[in-house]
């Protein structure tokens, strides 16, 4: 006998074996026809798993209104479009297709290209395959059976997967839909028919296992929706994200530029790129002075100990560039690391002297460049680089102190989040697993970190409620992250809080402070970056104002403009006057007509034009326009440059335009 509790404490007892689609019938027809699968004691499984036969089990059933629900159809629809590709395109060997934010992606190997002019024809299979609603069914294999399997498929890279990835396990399971049957942990949604309206996006090249030196792949994209509007609303963002996409605009607008001649994943600022990065810098310094840091400056590279003490090097080995041996050209022993972070470069100099409690907290302060290796598919234009600076900052302080730095070091990200306008995010808190051995430190000191941070988000007005997420936590401690929302919905991790009692013990760099009763103490360490990378961030800014900066970050805040070039020589009076002002202003003299001009400055996102003519001249005023708003009158100089200084000074964000 089987007891089983659904999620409103009902019971349901069975003498006999069944699975979730059987008590989803028995509940009601409507229910049957809408569960997609369900959670049984917290794991998730198909529908026609069975279900332990005696003793007590949790079940819920998943259906559309749950949000496992359109990663459940984008799974299943990976599927679908690999069992289309394999009829269209013989010989095709899978690789791996997993599912993704807003969509999936499945991997092949296969002589034939694949290109975006074969997507009608692989919907077109798609939709057959869909309308025919062919049940997916869970078939578990020893695993020696498997891979035999897998070989008389013709499926190699299956095979080569279960006997080098999955040597550990007994049993691998398989989803087979007619005449189709692919390696598969799982679970897939009951048939076919439930996929719902799907859209292929894109095909890329890849490499079998992430490796360069292995088979490449092509990636195909897509998508899947419950339903034509959900679809149709995810176009049209796609289509205004390519819009925005920064590495074009940065290269129409002249803000950064990555030459292969100086390194994939390194970016070059462009001038007008470093006027926005410099206005940014010049904001963030101004807030660390008024809060109590102290800049510091340290070197991009370090004897590979200090990471090793750190555990940066061991932990974060295949991320980073390898070292710089000395011993190989320079007669000696030491060997160097381009650093992955600035933390070592920080606790050196806080063990530069002795500490005293009145010393604490000291906050230590760094736009530091470090660098890491990614690989090179995963590069980004600026938010996926090799090399960034992270606007980063270190506090060593007594535990008595961690409550109100971490505070302070959350409402300064708030704070930073406001003035540009991004006052949409949520607060993601990330713990360690207790189960993997990624993470350094003892248990009991993991727990008291992650309730001290946990009880300072909670009690922080204006703070979102923040929500846990186990596994994404530092090496050496639990952080909160700030995932904020572009003006198309869109989520981007910028800013973060860590907080951290493992790089200050004795196990790591015995960081010491003598306290009130004259003995030595550890320091807490708290790590933050409100920004998290400039390269990222700016990235983002560009995407999220569609280039149109905010005056106040804008390369060229405002363009003189001339209706005739005889009025040339008192433009140049009204350019020198807003230069003297400390505007970044630009002019246009060439002999064409305004409105070309106008049009011009628009295509280059130039927050205000002040355009001059005969009665301007006369008047000693400007004709201001907008760009936002458009015309906005004449207006003495003196008044225009009120204007524009009162809105700098401001930093207002008045909207989002493209």
């Amino acid at each position: 006998m089987v007891k089983i509790i659904l999620p409103d404490g009902s019971c349901l007892e069975y003498a006999r074996r069944v699975t979730p689609a059987d008590v989803a019938g028995d509940i009601g027809k409507r229910l049957a026809k809408a569960t997609l699968a369900a959670e049984v004691d917290g794991k998730r499984v198909g529908c026609d798993e069975p279900l332990p036969a005696d003793g007590e089990v949790r079940l819920r059933l998943i259906t559309q209104k749950d949000p496992e629900a359109l990663d459940l159809i984008r799974h299943s629809c990976a599927h679908v479009m690999a069992r289309a590709v394999m009829r269209l395109f013989p010989g095709v060997q899978l690789a791996f297709g997993p599912t993704i934010e807003n969509g999936f992606y499945y991997d092949f190997l296969t002589e034939q290209p694949i290109s975006d002019e074969d997507f009608p024809r692989i919907e077109a299979e798609m939709r057959k395959i869909v309308q025919d609603d062919e049940p997916f069914e869970r078939v578990v294999l020893p695993r020696d059976e498997a891979v035999a399997l897998c070989r008389e498929l013709g499926q190699e890279l299956k095979a080569e997967h279960i006997e080098e990835t999955l040597g550990d396990e007994a049993t691998v399971s398989f989803y087979r839909q007619g005449e189709f049957v692919d390696l598969c942990r799982g679970p897939h949604i009951p048939s076919a028919g439930k996929v719902g309206v799907f859209k292929l996006l894109s095909v890329a090249g890849a490499y079998w296992r992430g490796d360069a030196a292995r088979e490449q792949l092509q990636r195909l994209y897509g998508t899947a929706w419950f339903t034509q509007q959900e679809l149709d609303e995810y176009l049209r963002k796609l289509e205004e994200a390519r819009r925005r996409d920064h590495r074009v605009l940065g290269r129409q607008l002249e803000l950064f530029m990555i030459d292969p001649a100086v390194g994939a994943g390194l970016v070059l600022w462009l001038p007008k790129g470093a006027t926005v990065r410099r206005e940014l810098e010049a904001f963030i310094y101004g807030e660390l002075l008024r809060r109590g840091y102290q800049p510091v400056y340290t070197p991009a590279i370090g004897r590979v100990e200090l990471y090793e003490t750190s555990g940066h090097y061991p932990y974060y080995k295949e991320s980073q560039f390898p070292p710089v041996d000395l011993a190989a050209y320079r007669d000696e022993g030491e060997k160097y690391l381009l650093r992955p972070m600035n933390c070592p470069h920080h606790i050196r100099i806080y063990q530069s002297k002795p500490r005293s409690y009145r010393d604490l907290p000291l906050r230590l302060a760094e736009l530091g460049l470090v660098h890491r290796y990614e690989q090179s598919g995963e590069l980004t234009g600026m938010t996926r680089v090799r090399g960034f600076t992270q606007d980063d900052a270190h506090i060593f302080c007594t535990d008595e102190q961690v409550a109100d730095e971490f505070r302070g070091c959350l409402e300064m990200t708030q704070y930073v989040l406001k003035t540009l306008g991004l006052e949409n995010y949520r607060v993601r808190l990330g713990f360690g697993d207790r189960s993997s051995d990624k993470y350094v430190g003892l248990p009991e000191t993991w727990e008291r970190a992650e309730a001290a941070l946990a009880r300072v988000c909670r009690e922080m007005p204006g703070l979102p409620e923040p929500h846990v997420q186990v596994g994404e936590a530092a090496f050496y401690g639990p952080k909160a992250d700030f995932v904020v929302d572009d003006c198309i919905g869109r989520e981007w991790q910028l800013g973060t809080v860590q907080l951290d009692y493992n790089l200050p013990s004795r196990q790591r760099f015995g960081l010491e402070y003598i306290g009130t009763d004259n003995r030595p103490h550890e320091p807490v360490m708290i790590h933050r970056a409100p920004f998290g990378s400039l390269e990222r961030f700016v990235g983002m800014l560009i995407e999220h104002f569609a280039g149109a900066f905010p005056l106040w970050l804008a390369p060229e805040q405002v363009r003189v403009l001339v209706v005739s070039q005889k009025f040339e020589e008192y433009a140049r009076q009204v350019e020198r006057r807003l230069a003297e002002a400390s505007l970044r202003v630009g002019a246009d003299y060439r002999p064409e007509k305004v409105g070309a001009k106008i049009r011009d400055a628009q295509l280059e996102r130039i927050p205000y034009m002040l355009i001059v003519g005969g009665r301007e001249q006369e008047a000693g005023a400007v004709a201001v326009r907008d760009r936002l708003e458009g015309d906005l009158g004449s207006m003495p100089v003196e008044a225009a440059l009120a204007k524009l200084r009162e809105e700098i000074d401001a930093k207002a964000v008045r909207q989002v335009a493209g």
